[in-house]
């Protein structure tokens, strides 16, 4: 990916609420992640009393997700927008990781990797007790399974059937349902 601007890696909201002007926007692969509710939310989607469940880029497996390259004279500001929206605990380590594009092109990526080693790190819950965590929790920024569902409905619109979440979601609904 030679043309001019850095690019970013979104796996969640940045898919289709980046927030940030691009030039261009792909679909891309991160290999060696993977999707996975393993973040404890206490700021956005739970609090520090009833925590929440947020995306991470796990270890393992391979993520799709979307690519946007900024332009260079934009990137000062989107970068500052990008730590304020994704690192209000800092739980997440920057990192720039090789992607591969839809039409073929392989690159480097801004990503924001899950910390194994930040308190937050919530690992590989069961689904049950994501289920669990998930379906009684809300924080600045609304209910956590208003968060689940929105993912999987926008997954969903990019082509990606991701069956844990899809599951995950199910067993959310059948909960409230009771």
């Amino acid at each position: 990916m030679t043309e001019e601007g850095r690019w970013v890696f979104g796996y969640g909201s940045l898919m289709w609420r980046p927030g940030f002007p691009y030039v261009e926007r792909q679909a891309a692969t991160l290999h060696g992640r993977r999707r996975a509710f393993c973040i404890y939310s206490v700021h956005h989607r739970g609090t520090y009393e009833r925590p929440g469940l947020v995306l991470g880029l796990a270890p393992g497996g391979a993520c799709r997700g979307a690519a946007y390259r900024v332009a260079e004279a934009d990137w000062p500001k989107v970068y500052a927008y990008l730590i304020e929206r994704e690192q209000p605990t800092e739980t997440y380590i920057e990192a720039y990781r090789q992607v591969r594009l839809a039409d073929g092109r392989r690159g480097e990526c801004l990503v924001f990797l899950s910390d194994t080693h930040h308190p937050q790190w919530a690992g590989a819950l069961s689904l049950e007790k994501q289920a669990e965590l998930i379906g009684r929790s809300t924080g600045l920024s609304g209910r956590n399974v208003d968060y689940l569902r929105d993912l999987v409905l926008h997954l969903r619109q990019e082509g990606v059937k991701d069956r844990c979440l899809e599951t995950l979601l199910g067993m959310v609904d059948a909960r409230e349902a009771a």
